[in-house]
């Protein structure tokens, strides 16, 4: 803008000057004082100097506001002296300054008005000198004629340089909005690529924690169940038989989670189907066991993590039920309650003990099921069986 104001100022001086020297050498013929031609010469360069004072020195709006009332002065008085038609022009060069830097519509039209008005009274008062004698209805109509020349030419004049003034806002506060939203653009490029990146990291850290604690746990239970079977199989070769039972399923849970939390690295579909899971872990534990297991599940679709969460408990519910109930037969039923789902897993072993606590699978599923928004539950008096209750709150519009 202060390149376009420099420019522009030199223009509008140069014009300023040339329809001077245009006007004053047309009227030349008609002063009969020196003076008057002094007069006019002062008024000329005065004017000339407050022109280029606005577009170079002047900032305060005050103090330009007295400068165009002087400017309208110098008009007057050089319209009087010369009554030359041109002199509108000087109008429209002395407004332009005002038009370009004020933004008001407002402003801008008083500004017109004024310069409109002081035009017509000094084109009158400069006809009556320059042309005394003339017939009235001569001199009317040549009044009228300039005057209603001169305002259309100030109108013209007015809605072009405002129109333009406008465009080159508009145009300018659209270049800062459009660099302001490529500048907003690349700072979310940048913050989604560092919260993908971030949330790529948080994923493989949970999936790590998954290995580490649940598959862990599976393994160090397997070798705590061989071990005790080696111990076992001699004096007690029933309950040997339990404990590689319980070994045999918590060795392909934990090979399943690792299978898991491999295919979630490499990608995988985002929901599973509860039934087709939950008869594929049935089918695998009654094909290497003597185990009875009778289900009743609804056809349920749930997010991999969800999914997988149901799965891991019903293995954790069968190994516990078998290691620490003696149970042979188990019952599964999962259903949908709303925005919930319930998976329930009860067996026919001896039950909870008196004084019964958690260990830490349960207590993982117990965690892990708050976290889904959720809970479990465990019941079951000793002799009488076991009975595991758990509810997840499904995501978003699963189920």
């Amino acid at each position: 803008m202060q390149k376009m104001r420099k420019w522009l100022g030199i223009a509008v001086v140069v014009a300023l000057f040339i329809m001077e020297t245009v006007i004053c050498a047309q009227s030349a013929a008609t002063y009969s004082m020196l003076w008057v031609y002094v007069m006019l010469l002062a008024c000329c360069l005065l004017l000339d100097v407050s022109v280029a004072l606005k577009y170079y020195v002047i900032k305060r709006q005050n103090i330009k506001l007295a400068a165009y009332g002087a400017d309208f002065f110098f008009l007057l008085v050089i319209s009087m002296i010369t009554g030359n038609d041109f002199c509108v022009v000087l109008y429209c060069l002395v407004t332009t300054e005002f038009y370009i830097g004020n933004e008001g519509m407002k402003d801008n039209f008083i500004i017109f008005g004024i310069s409109a008005a002081v035009f017509v009274a000094s084109f009158v008062l400069g006809w009556v000198r320059v042309y005394e004698g003339e017939s009235v209805y001569n001199a009317i109509v040549q009044i009228l004629g300039g005057c209603l020349f001169g305002i259309v030419i100030l109108a013209i004049h007015f809605v072009i340089v405002v129109a333009l003034m406008r465009f080159y806002r508009m145009s300018k506060q659209l270049s800062v909005a459009l660099a302001e939203a490529d500048e907003s653009r690349a700072q979310l490029k940048a913050a989604y690529e560092k919260l993908s990146e971030t949330a790529v990291f948080e994923e493989r850290n949970r999936i790590a924690k998954d290995i580490h604690d649940n598959a862990g746990h599976s393994i160090t239970s397997v070798i705590m169940q061989t071990e005790a079977a080696k111990l076992l199989i001699d004096s007690d070769p029933a309950e040997a038989k339990n404990r590689i039972i319980s070994a045999n399923i918590q060795a392909k849970n934990a090979l399943d989670q690792m299978r898991t939390s491999v295919h979630l690295l490499a990608g995988r579909p985002a929901e599973r189907s509860v039934k087709d899971g939950i008869e594929e872990i049935v089918a695998q534990t009654i094909d290497s066991t003597d185990l009875k297991i009778r289900c009743d599940i609804e056809d349920i679709t749930l997010d991999e993590e969800r999914a997988r969460f149901l799965f891991n408990s019903i293995k954790e519910c069968i190994s516990n039920g078998i290691r620490h109930g003696g149970a042979t037969a188990f019952y599964i039923e999962a259903k949908r309650l709303k925005d919930e789902v319930s998976l329930l897993v009860s067996d026919n072993g001896s039950g909870a003990a008196p004084g019964f606590k958690e260990g830490y699978g349960l207590k993982s599923m117990r965690e892990k099921a708050e976290e889904f928004g959720g809970g479990m539950r465990i019941s079951g008096d000793q002799g009488e069986g076991c009975e595991v209750e758990v509810f997840i709150r499904a995501a978003g519009n699963q189920i």
